[in-house]
């Protein structure tokens, strides 16, 4: 499996535990990198719940957020709540994404069919007859190959295995770009989880992190981004209130935001799954959600097949394959069709300056859906591969 990102290390742990054999490459040393997704939702939570690490998942550092808010000429509104759904978690968890990966690659690594390579790079498949039968990748010591009934890309936006698959898809226009950068908070700053501010032709999100704002800045894709006094001019002018900081913002580290979805996730051989089968835009933090949910169903759907295929030597039948993109293109179309949406009525307008209507804000049924959408989403995924499923 390659990728050791959200979708890869929730797969492989799920297939570890039904003694399935499972290796997992990650092309870094460490999961320790800023600006990854970091938003873990409530139907990703309830999985952890599932597996018994909910618990430890609350011990490490994180902020829980309740509500998605919008400030417009001095005015706040709630876009979405959180707490106005039936679900055990009502909130939005935001914790460095390294804390979470380390937490499923350390349950993973107790299980005797984990294993998880660092350091270990694919950049290619491995073909027998016609089918994919492996990974190759770089590490330290140079080429090799694993040989595989099934090889998963998860491989992330920038999938290597996705490339070399030369799998068909479609491209969604994304008109804009993001620069994210961090910035201090103190104790008498508002007390705000996840704010979206607007105004004077600018888009300011930020994330309430404890110790500092997680900020994202639009930018129109295509352009040069802002020179650093103009952006510290905007970030003073949307949040007055850090007018006092914005010297601390040196550089913005920039997203190339990408909307897209394969035509076909599978081969014979080979499935892609997460950001390498959907990239998803940054807006509502969809991407760790929608990875965890392919995981899951993954699993749920290819847990006998892989356990007949590991004892007998047959390859997997595409149609199981196929199975894992009909349940889930439906979720996943869902929240690009929403992240669409709102960049064109929402982030779009903004940008040139027009001031948003409202005419539902405060509406409950309109909080409670949007919350709905981005928090749960369009079938959630419950585990149903189970310890003894060797026995089916």
């Amino acid at each position: 499996m390659a990728g050791g990102g959200p979708a890869g290390l929730m797969l492989g742990l799920l297939l570890a535990r039904v003694a399935i054999q499972v290796t997992v490459l990650e092309k870094h040393a460490d999961f320790l990198r800023d600006f990854r997704g970091d938003t873990v939702h409530p139907a990703t939570l309830e999985v952890l719940d599932q597996l018994g690490l909910a618990d430890r998942f609350h011990a490490l550092p994180h902020r829980k957020v309740p509500a998605i808010e919008m400030v417009q000429g001095g005015r706040r509104m709630e876009m979405a709540d959180f707490r106005l759904l039936r679900v055990r978690f009502p909130y939005l968890a935001f914790i460095p994404q390294w804390e979470f990966l380390n937490l499923l690659a350390e349950v993973g690594a107790g299980l005797p069919t984990f294993r998880l390579l660092m350091r270990s790079q694919a950049h290619d498949l491995v073909r027998d007859g016609g089918r994919v039968a492996g990974v190759r990748f770089r590490d330290a010591d140079g080429e090799h190959e694993i040989r595989a009934q099934l090889t998963v890309g998860a491989d992330g936006r920038n999938s290597a295995i996705r490339m070399a698959a030369a799998l068909p898809s479609r491209a969604f226009g994304a008109p804009t770009d993001v620069g994210l950068f961090k910035i201090s908070r103190r104790a008498d700053d508002p007390d705000e989880g996840l704010c979206i501010r607007v105004g004077g032709g600018s888009v300011l999100s930020l994330i309430d992190r404890g110790s500092y704002w997680q900020a994202s800045f639009e930018i129109t894709k295509g352009t040069a981004p802002s020179g650093i006094e103009h952006v510290r001019e905007q970030v003073a002018a949307l949040a007055p209130f850090l007018a006092d900081r914005v010297s601390e913002i040196h550089e913005l580290h920039r997203l190339d935001v990408r909307i897209d979805l394969l035509r076909r996730w599978h081969a014979p051989g080979l499935l892609c799954i997460g950001d390498a089968a959907h990239a998803m835009s940054p807006i509502g933090g969809f991407g760790v959600n929608l990875a965890i949910q392919d995981a899951v169903a993954t699993a749920n759907l290819l847990t006998v097949p892989l356990l007949h295929a590991q004892r007998h030597g047959t390859p997997i039948p595409p149609t199981v394959l196929a199975a894992v993109k009909r349940r889930r293109r439906q979720p996943t179309v869902a929240a690009q069709t929403l992240q669409r949406l709102i960049q064109r009525f929402g982030i779009e307008p903004a940008m040139r300056g027009d001031r948003l209507r409202q005419p539902i804000a405060g509406s409950r049924l309109v909080r409670q859906a949007m919350a709905y959408m981005v928090g749960v989403g369009l079938r959630p995924e419950r585990i149903t591969c189970l310890p003894g499923s060797a026995d089916q």
